[in-house]
């Protein structure tokens, strides 16, 4: 039997970002609120919100220091309550980001565990002896930068683990006292009314044995994913935090995010029998072309085209491997990575090239999730500053990059194509404001960036804004919310499945390339959407490029 959560349109907000009310530079849960009715007219049907609890925010409120309050910046419990309510009397849902694997170091537990080393705090968070003075307990590196060890503020020798920041000491979920006082936090939230949580980084939650290095010869710090994600470990106590909150709310929407997954652990984190999560985010949905990177310099922040024969290969893996298990997230950018427009929109079909992207990906079977701004061909912003990232890894970059015979202006506009930090900008919902419209002082970050904003696109029927919402509109219909998908085999550069309901049959076309393409035609009764041009000669069609067809056609 279908859930509610099966037919929703998820828009992730980063609430730094979203809309400022208080003149403060940094956007609000009122601002949110603010625009439920904009994001109801876009079909978005659950908000998901990035961490509001109260932080130092060395990383963006990943980093909590009190689980049980809001920011101040962002705003009080009272007005998640009006959100809350104001969301349910509009028939929308709302998610909250559970930040599950680490604390921040300014968090009660943590600050107790340095201050008393006996104490029942100090075997809440992960700690080493080093095999010799003054050496790193192992060589495995952080996704931050650097080792994941940190010597101890307090009076001992000994390292704690962090697989993040430093400021962000990992929880040791070993410890039954640690899993207790989590699901009571992750319960009192669901207790306040919220629909859902999405679980942050919850693949590292189990550790390997701190003893083994990676065998590569080297003390350097060096990312090791098979020794802190995925263990064994990491089921079984998802299960007994999933089935717990199902107890007190059996319909709770739980979904994952797992980076680094295969499409065969989204199955074992997603099946309904094991208790876990309702739907898994993995980046590794996302397939670039990597033959062209410069060996010189780390790929990390290298621009990487889409592969578009990768990807349809990727994501018929999934969606076959997923069916009649649960359905595929479905995402094109988040707070993790460049924004959509600035990684794959083509320079010179820029507006059609986003249309044929997102018709593409959330026509299909799953759970479509729009980044805010997405809707507007919102793009990172250009920073002019290696401190404007927060990110000790760019400065590494930066100098090979230099080394390699690369000059300042394109090492920096590499790192803006790519870097998270560019495409958590403020939300541009008029250019005939200040900043625009977002607040009316500096935003707490700015940078320069192109100028689209909501206003201008409502008032434009031909707007990628008024597409989104002409598409989430096709989306929510039955056929692409229950309809069974299959993707076809075509020319190089097309993108084409049909979606299948009972006599109902839908042909989603789209050429995801700057060339012509022509190919066997379509059948079709009736035309649901069209961009761009597509031309028809006897059996054939020819696509123009970034050109897409959405025809559906009814058996007797």
């Amino acid at each position: 039997m279908p859930k509610w959560y099966d037919q929703q349109v998820i828009y992730q907000i980063y609430p730094k970002s979203f809309q400022d009310t208080n003149s403060d530079g940094i956007g609000d849960l009122q601002g949110v609120i603010q625009h439920i009715p904009y994001l109801k007219k876009l079909g978005i049907t659950t908000v998901w919100l990035n961490p509001i609890y109260v932080s130092p925010q060395v990383d963006n409120g990943y980093d909590v220091s009190n689980y049980y309050a809001i920011d101040p910046s962002l705003g009080t419990m009272a007005d998640v309550h009006e959100l809350i309510k104001t969301l349910h009397q509009n028939g929308m849902y709302l998610l909250l980001d559970f930040v599950m694997n680490h604390t921040s170091d300014q968090h009660p537990w943590f600050q107790d565990a340095i201050t008393h080393p006996q104490g029942l705090y100090r075997d809440y968070y992960l700690w080493s002896d080093a095999p010799k003075a003054g050496q790193l307990p192992n060589n495995w590196g952080s996704f931050f930068g650097g080792s994941v060890w940190e010597p101890d503020p307090g009076e001992t020798d000994q390292y704690y683990f962090h697989l993040f920041d430093r400021h962000m000491p990992d929880l040791n979920w070993q410890n039954p006292e640690v899993r207790h006082s989590m699901l009571e936090i992750a319960k009192f939230w669901v207790n306040q009314g919220i629909d859902g949580l999405r679980l942050d980084a919850f693949i590292h939650i189990d550790k390997a044995n701190f003893k083994q290095n990676v065998p590569n010869q080297s003390a350097e710090p060096t990312i090791a994913e098979a020794f802190y994600a995925h263990l064994p470990k990491v089921q079984p106590y998802l299960s007994k935090f999933c089935g717990a909150l199902r107890q007190i709310k059996p319909d709770l929407f739980i979904i994952g995010e797992a980076a680094s997954a295969s499409p065969e652990l989204l199955i074992d984190y997603s099946r309904p029998a094991n208790n876990e999560c309702d739907a898994v985010i993995t980046f590794r949905s996302l397939v670039d072309q990597e033959d062209q990177l410069d060996p010189k310099i780390p790929a990390e922040f290298q621009p990487k085209p889409l592969d578009i024969e990768g990807m349809k290969a990727q994501l018929t893996t999934i969606q076959t491997k997923l069916a009649g298990v649960s359905l595929p997230v479905l995402y094109w950018s988040n707070h993790d990575m460049a924004r959509l427009a600035t990684r794959y929109a083509s320079p010179k079909y820029y507006w059609r090239s986003l249309k044929c992207l997102a018709t593409m990906l959330y026509l299909q079977r799953g759970l479509p999730i729009i980044y805010y701004g997405e809707e507007l061909g919102l793009e990172n912003l250009n920073f002019t500053k290696l401190d404007t990232f927060n990110d000790r890894t760019v400065a590494p970059f930066y100098q090979a990059a230099l080394t390699a015979g690369y000059s300042a202006e394109q090492t920096m506009t590499m790192l803006n194509h790519t870097h998270k930090m560019a495409a958590r900008g403020p939300m541009q919902w008029t250019t005939a404001q200040p900043a625009d419209g977002f607040s009316t002082t500096t935003p707490w970050l700015s940078g320069m960036t192109t100028k689209v904003d909501a206003a201008t696109e409502q008032a434009d029927p031909a707007s990628l804004l008024n597409f989104y919402r002409q598409l989430l509109k096709l989306k929510q219909t039955s056929l692409f919310t229950q309809g069974d998908e299959v993707i076809q085999g075509t020319p190089a550069g097309i993108f084409q499945y049909t979606r299948t309901l009972g006599s109902k049959t839908a042909t989603v076309t789209c050429n995801l390339t700057d060339q012509p393409i022509s190919m066997a035609s379509p059948i079709m009764t009736a035309v649901k959407l069209l961009e761009g041009e597509v031309t028809h000669t006897g059996e054939n069609a020819t696509y123009q490029p970034w050109s897409l067809t959405v025809t559906e056609t009814k058996g007797d």
